[in-house]
């Protein structure tokens, strides 16, 4: 019978860094509950937990065993991604907006179709949790415009000086590598040394992300989100360092 334990309304999570997995069967899963509780995210995310399931699902929380990470010094700007910046950054009708329109953005994120998925996780009860987190300033967007029309973005989150990355979607080609570019380079600027990507995909490591143990991943984010959290307000001139 497994231990993982259903979460009622404010009841704490276990912290994977001293309690590992509740069944070993079953890797990463730390917890399962009913709905998204208020104020559950935040507690999630500084224990290094996240939600993630499937429409109609019980909310099932996890902490995967490697964990992939993005150091945004590591961020691989190829030849052909730095033509793609010059491009965005000389063309007037091309924009970077920060927190414009969260709600859209991750919308978009969840409508975006992906090779072999079916369906989405972004419920639209996690749409309306992380847009609470929004309101609150701890969830971000990033969009990309082509004469105010939305062409591509990201959303994330963000705690001390961590962030979360989450979700991107692209509706003309690499419009979503501009906005983790914008993304990186901000997290330089401001001295971040963490982006989470949560699970290793054959995209981000092109892009450096690399696989690190949990334990290395917990301890590094139990030093950073208790940090002053960075003003979320830039532009596409952010993107000046990777030209």
């Amino acid at each position: 019978m497994s231990s993982v334990k259903w979460l009622q309304e404010n009841e704490s999570f276990q912290n994977p860094l001293i309690s590992g997995d509740p069944d070993p069967t079953i890797p990463g899963l730390i917890a399962v509950s009913e709905r998204i509780y208020p104020g559950q995210l935040i507690a999630a995310y500084k224990l290094g937990i996240f939600p993630w399931y499937s429409d109609r699902q019980p909310v099932l929380w996890w902490s995967p065993n490697p964990r992939m990470v993005l150091n945004p010094n590591n961020f691989k700007v190829s030849k052909s991604l730095k033509k793609i910046i010059l491009q965005f950054y000389q063309n007037p009708d091309l924009q970077l907006l920060v927190d414009h329109n969260f709600e859209e953005v991750i919308r978009a994120c969840s409508d975006t179709k992906r090779i072999n998925q079916d369906g989405t996780w972004i419920t639209e009860e996690m749409i309306d949790a992380y847009t609470l987190l929004h309101n609150h300033g701890y969830a971000h967007s990033i969009s990309i415009f082509h004469k105010k029309q939305l062409i591509g973005g990201l959303y994330c989150v963000s705690i001390g000086a961590t962030v979360f990355g989450e979700s991107m979607f692209s509706r003309q080609k690499n419009t979503s590598k501009l906005a983790l570019a914008a993304l990186c380079a901000w997290c330089k600027d401001q001295g971040i040394q963490m982006i989470d990507c949560q699970q290793e995909t054959a995209h981000l490591k092109s892009l450096g992300a690399e696989s690190i143990t949990r334990d290395i991943f917990l301890s590094l984010l139990h030093q950073a989100v208790n940090k002053i959290k960075s003003p979320w307000n830039f532009n596409k001139e952010i993107l000046g360092c990777w030209l």
